[in-house]
């Protein structure tokens, strides 16, 4: 490297791009200012070096550790070998981390993981006791055979509390234990530091190493991350509560002392609300009322009285719900059931109340909360103690702590009360699910920015930055955006004057012929591999069917549930062949297509999700939360439109991968076009595009896209052989 002052001894490579020079110069700026960042980047501007390496350069300067994150398998792949390159020219101390589940030998759950910890701790603490008991009975037994009687006397005073101290060893190692962490606690692991240290090692390293000498990878990984200056791990380490609090703890890091790193970024919104969102199933309802039946606990029959209750009120609001055969169309997932009223509360909380009778719900639900906290230890004991051979959780505790919060915030701003019913495959039976969804992620996210010293937002598709923060809950950040850094002429993107392709015209035979051409020319005068994304399975299903008719090219079809890897290797391997899937399925983002992979990709129509009650509660919250912001439709832009316009420029990405590469990418629909955004007005999505997207924007009429697309692969000498012949 030309430099090695300041941040760039961290860069692992010979220069950096201008962009990434002056990226990390302001990346770096906005740590010493304690601010957050927003950093938009297409593919190529070395988005991952550009936050690193400042992150870890300010983390060194003020006692730091920087944390990397993301959601995407492929994206923790490649922070892994960056992280590695850096350490070739910067030693660090780096771990990746990933859940206990996957790492663990013995394979059981988080409750049965704890108590066999705390078990063998035990074990292990009193056969320390005992060792030294054992030296100290030997010493003074020495002492006194050389005539020291105070010596015997204090002796035979270790040896009774020695023979006590066996007799607790013997009880505890009948409980249940893990020989794999007591080797943790009772070997020297210095020798896996060492290992550890000397590279980045991946979990699956840390696995292998560990199965080899029976030791707990994950425990030791714990232990030992005091002291690093970066760690990579999923999204759910920092954006569940209770695991961040954790996680801190094992760093041994106050969060103010964490620089915080999210790649792919525009997924933080969705996975926010996940871990926010709680659930009930009547079947933890059933088992409740299964568990208190067994108790002969005072407090069992008005816990079993307000549970009932809520459980007969679930029923009855779904079976409510159900028309003439409904029932029978009821699948394997869940689909949710309407239960929203304009100006009362939900249905389920309407049925509850007019179930219940009793001495009080809120009086009844806490007896329950307290009954099931004591049922809860009562199992762990148990398991604890050996005589349970797997640590059963208390379904009272979880059922009635469920009903609490559904009744205290089922009707406040942002949480949207559902019900869902799904098919027992076993069973054949129907059963219900209640469920607080939260609708506006920043009840979660914004917690955590305000504890972190700061963080760096980063991803392809952040724009507009104004919406992501208001959604996120960020104050005051820094923003900055970079685009392709490739060279334009290597690439055209089309917007195709089809039909509208609104939900109610996706049926119309002229406009289904429009389509059907349209995409027929592009995978024919593709010089290679095309990608085609749709707003449904169904309707990627309905071309892929139609063109199986008409092209000779070999077509994929990316059904939901088969895995996304295989079918994509068999893709890329082929070389005239079409991929068909949903812009909402795994293709469309954190999956490379270079080269030769793909060639064109398209996205057919604007591809809203489905908007259904949950969609429609988002879109109420937001409006009610943010619709002073700028005067604009918050409630349609925020939960709807821009998170679209996202996806489909994500779904844009896959192809262009590099300088060298070369590639089209066609929007098929009229709302994408100059000439719609005139006509159409609202509708039109042409101007939710960054404007520099906006102006590479190629008008293009449908009968004419095979014309423009033969003349680019032309230009590029891109046909193996004859093109074809328009």
């Amino acid at each position: 490297m030309a430099e090695t002052n300041g941040y760039t001894r961290f860069f692992p490579y010979e220069e950096p791009y201008d962009n990434q020079r002056e990226a990390m110069d302001r990346i770096y700026n906005a740590f010493a200012r304690g601010q957050d960042v927003l950093f938009e980047g297409a593919c190529g501007t070395g988005k991952t070096l550009s936050s690193l390496v400042p992150a870890l350069e300010y983390a060194r300067e003020e006692d730091k550790t920087v944390v990397i994150t993301t959601n995407v398998h492929q994206q923790m792949r490649q922070f892994v070998a960056e992280a590695r390159q850096i350490t070739k020219e910067e030693p660090i101390r780096a771990v990746v981390f990933r859940g206990k589940g996957s790492m663990c030998h013995i394979d059981v759950g988080f409750e049965e993981c704890q108590v066999l910890r705390d078990n063998t701790y035990e074990v292990v603490d009193e056969e320390r006791d005992l060792k030294e008991l054992e030296e100290r009975q030997e010493e003074l037994l020495e002492a006194s055979q050389e005539g020291d009687e105070r010596a015997a006397e204090a002796r035979s005073a270790v040896m009774d509390e020695l023979k006590q101290v066996q007799e607790t060893v013997e009880s505890l190692k009948d409980q249940n234990t893990c020989e794999y962490y007591y080797n943790n606690l009772v070997g020297d692991n210095e020798e896996f530091y060492s290992w550890l240290y000397d590279d980045v090692r991946t979990p699956d390293d840390i696995y292998e190493y560990a199965e080899q000498q029976t030791l707990c990878g994950y425990e030791l990984l714990k232990d030992g991350m005091e002291g690093v200056d970066l760690v990579v791990c999923n999204y759910h380490h920092l954006l569940d509560p209770m695991i961040r609090e954790q996680f801190f703890r094992w760093l041994d890091r106050d969060p103010e002392d964490v620089i915080a790193i999210f790649d792919e970024a525009h997924n933080i919104e969705d996975t926010a609300r996940e871990h926010a969102t709680r659930t009930l199933t009547e079947n933890t309802l059933d088992s409740a009322l299964d568990e208190l039946q067994d108790s002969d606990d005072a407090r069992s029959e008005p816990a079993y009285n307000v549970i009932s209750a809520f459980r007969r009120a679930l029923s009855e609001t779904y079976e409510d719900n159900f028309g003439f055969g409904d029932r029978e169309k009821v699948g394997d997932n869940w689909q949710d059931v309407a239960i929203a009223n304009e100006n009362k509360r939900d249905d389920l909380t309407l049925n509850f109340l007019q179930q219940y009778t009793g001495k009080g719900i809120d009086t009844e639900l806490e007896l329950a909360v307290h009954l099931g906290r004591e049922m809860d230890e009562e199992y762990e004991d148990a398991y604890k103690e050996g005589d349970a051979t797997t640590r059963q959780e208390c379904q009272t505790l979880q059922a009635a702590t469920f009903v609490q919060s559904f009744m205290a915030e089922g009707a406040e701003l942002g949480q949207y009360p559902v019900v869902s019913v799904r098919r027992d495959e076993a069973t054949e039976e129907v059963y219900g699910r209640a469920e607080l969804y939260t609708c506006i992620p920043r009840e979660v996210t914004k917690d955590l920015f305000e504890e972190v010293y700061s963080t760096v937002l980063m991803s392809a598709t952040l724009r507009p930055f104004d919406v992501l923060s208001d959604v996120l809950g960020l104050e005051d950040p820094v923003s900055m955006a970079y685009g392709l850094q490739f060279p334009e002429e290597n690439r055209r993107t089309f917007a195709v004057q089809t039909p509208a392709l609104f939900s109610s015209e996706r049926d119309n035979p002229e406009t289904q012929e429009a389509i059907a051409g349209v995409l027929s020319d592009a995978v024919e005068f593709t010089a290679g591999n095309t990608l085609l994304f749709f707003p449904s399975y169904s309707e990627a299903e309905r071309y892929y069917d139609r063109l199986g008719r008409e092209t000779d090219a070999k077509l994929y079809f990316d059904e939901p549930g088969q895995r996304a890897e295989e079918l994509r290797q068999e893709f890329v391997a082929d070389d005239d062949a079409a991929l068909f899937t949903s812009l909402w399925g795994t293709l469309a983002e954190g999956v490379s297509f270079d080269a030769d992979d793909a060639r064109t990709v398209v996205v057919v129509g604007v591809p809203y999700p489905h908007l259904d009650d949950r969609m429609d509660a988002v879109q109420d919250a937001y409006d009610r939360t943010f619709a002073d912001r700028s005067g604009r439709d918050s409630g349609w832009e925020y939960a709807v439109e821009i998170p679209t316009i996202r996806k489909t420029r994500q779904a844009l990405g896959r192809v262009i991968r590099s300088p060298e590469d070369f590639g089209v990418r066609a929007l098929v629909d009229k709302r994408y076009t100059e000439e719609g955004r005139k006509e159409m007005g609202k509708y039109s999505v042409r101007d939710t595009f960054p404007p520099e997207e906006r102006s590479e924007m190629l008008d293009i009429g449908p009968e004419k896209l095979k014309f423009a697309m033969l003349n680019f692969y032309g230009d590029k000498d891109a046909w193996d052989g004859e093109p074809p012949t328009p």
